[in-house]
């Protein structure tokens, strides 16, 4: 996964949240390791058989990152980014 093309991003996973909106979604964040920017992510579960890996890490197209805005998140983010950044290569499975 190190072989970024100079248009991708790598960000890392730091939030992990299910939808109060639709049953059976998550919403996985990630973000770069200064926490300025994020990638999110929907996954709907189907079923128990219908399981996809969730990685450390992944490849995001920089339009398609967003920007944080409150300080406190972004801290956040940074912390995370950087935990799951020193403790997991991109490819490991969470």
């Amino acid at each position: 996964m190190n072989d970024l093309s100079d248009e991708e991003v790598l960000v890392w996973l730091v939030e992990r949240t299910y939808s109060d909106d639709e049953q059976n979604l998550i919403i996985l964040a990630y973000a770069t390791p200064d926490g300025k920017r994020y990638y999110r992510k929907e996954r709907a579960l189907t079923s128990f058989t219908d399981v996809r890996d969730t990685t450390a890490a992944v490849r995001a197209d920089p339009a398609n990152l967003g920007s944080v805005d409150d300080s406190s998140v972004r801290e956040q983010y940074a912390a995370e980014a950087s935990r799951m950044r020193e403790s997991h290569d991109p490819d490991d499975l969470i």
